[in-house]
This record gives C-alpha cells, structure tokens and sequence, in this order.
C-alpha cells in the first residue's frame, strides 16, 4: 500500500488512487522515460507516481483539480522539483506550462471526462510527443477495436483519424483506494505522422460518423442520406454497408468537401 493521507475521496472528481507498489513500478517500466524528458501528470493524487516519475526525468509538472491535494503535495519536502498546478486540465493551454514542449503527458485520469481529455490532446498534438492514460477497461477496448467488431464505433473512428492507440495491460479493482466496480487498463496514445482528417475537413468527418453510427445496424444509404456525398466517393464505397465495417480511411472518404 502506498496510501499517505487522509484524504477524503471526491466522487465529482473521479478520484481513485493507486495503492500497489508493483504496478506503480509496472507503470514506470511502460512509461519509459529518458533523463531528458518533459512530462505532464494529470490528476496526481497523493503523489505516488508523482515521486516515481521525478528523479527520472529533467522536467515534471503535475495538474490537479482539488485544491487539497494541491496543497498536501506542495508541502512535501520530496516534491519540491515538481511544478504543481491547481486546476483543470481541459482549460491548461500545453505551451503555457513552465516546461519546456514538445512533452509526454501521464495520467491517472476521471474515467468520467476520458473522451473531452482525448479530444483536449488531438486540439495541441503539436505541443506532446506521447501519452499514457490509465482509463476504464471498456473504453480501452472501444479505442482499440477492429473493424467489423461490436467494440468498434465512433469513438473508435474519431480518435483513430489522429491517434494510434495500444492497449498496454489491463488493471484489476483491487489496486485502487476506494475500489472501483469496474476494470481499468493503461493506454499508449501515438500522434500519426500526419493526421487523416484535415483541420478543414473535421467538422464535416464528426457529422457524418455520428450519424452512421447512431443507427449501427441500418446502410450507409439510409443514415446519410443528409449529406451530399460525390459520385466519385459513391463510386468507391458501397452504400449498402453498415458503418462498423468501413475503415477510417473510409470515412474520411465520405467526409471529402464537395
């Protein structure tokens, strides 16, 4: 157990903290770091990644949204190289951290804002090189399903379009303080090279994956028949497919501005 204070957990805030030493040091050997690295932690907690990460690289800042625990890891005399910043990560601007960019960012994160956070790292993928999220098992599984899979679908898609994602290992309730009733997992996130969707293209993309996949088991033909969609495209994709069998790429066929 690696538990330090006394600290009432806020259920608002998703906070469930690690309490087993061996998948602290699972977690670090996944991490990977180099001496040279910048890292953002996201939702810290008491500190016990924290305290892990530290002596391991050159630059550490870790964002917390109570105000509590904030002050808790303030005041620890093993900390005091870290940059702790009391507030909440979706409004935290990358480039305007007091380290330096591109960084890798690590987090334990709310299981509840995990899709906002993912679209919050596509928004500043120029500012990070990788990240890795502890998340709940079932949204791991959906980030990572295959084509022609139940756990394949919009999130699947909108995610895809900007980010690799592997599935590094599965964590059982156990580890956590309070228990959680579900199984979590960590996550490895990868910016592609160059995304598969432009900028200019997004909106449009978001659109129409939605509207596939708000009625999985109807064609192509009955949920978009909202969007004008060039022959050219029709040509390519046959309507009478269902969305969870279309790959990214084609998605971003159908999403092409006429």
């Amino acid at each position: 157990m690696v538990r330090k204070t006394q600290h009432t957990f806020r259920k608002k805030w998703g906070q469930n903290f690690l309490a087993d030493t061996n998948l602290l040091r699972k977690i670090i050997r996944t991490i990977d770091t180099n001496p040279d690295d910048s890292i953002l932690e996201v939702g810290p907690g008491e500190g016990a990644l924290t305290e892990r990460i530290l002596p391991l690289v050159k630059h550490l800042a870790a964002i917390e949204i109570d105000p509590k625990l904030i002050k808790y890891l303030k005041k620890r005399e093993d900390l005091q190289n870290c940059h702790f910043i009391q507030g909440d990560v979706l409004r935290q601007n990358l480039n305007e951290l007091p380290i330096p960019t591109p960084l890798n960012v690590v987090g334990n994160i709310p299981y509840n804002i995990t899709s906002p956070i993912l679209f919050w790292l596509i928004e500043q993928r120029s500012h990070w090189n990788e990240a890795y999220f502890m998340v709940q098992k079932e949204m791991a599984d959906r980030l990572t399903g295959t084509v022609g899979t139940k756990t394949y679908g919009r999130l699947t898609v909108m995610i895809g379009a900007f980010l690799n994602v592997k599935k590094c290992f599965t964590i059982p309730p156990e580890v956590f303080i309070p228990k959680p009733k579900i199984k979590s997992a960590i996550i490895k996130l990868v910016k592609h090279d160059e995304p598969i969707v432009s900028d200019e293209m997004f909106s449009r993309f978001e659109k129409i994956v939605a509207a596939a996949f708000s009625q999985r088991r109807k064609m192509l033909r009955n949920t978009l028949t909202g969007f004008r969609i060039s022959e050219e495209v029709k040509a390519k994709i046959d309507f009478t497919r269902r969305p969870e069998t279309l790959t990214i790429n084609e998605f971003a066929e159908l999403s092409k501005i006429i």
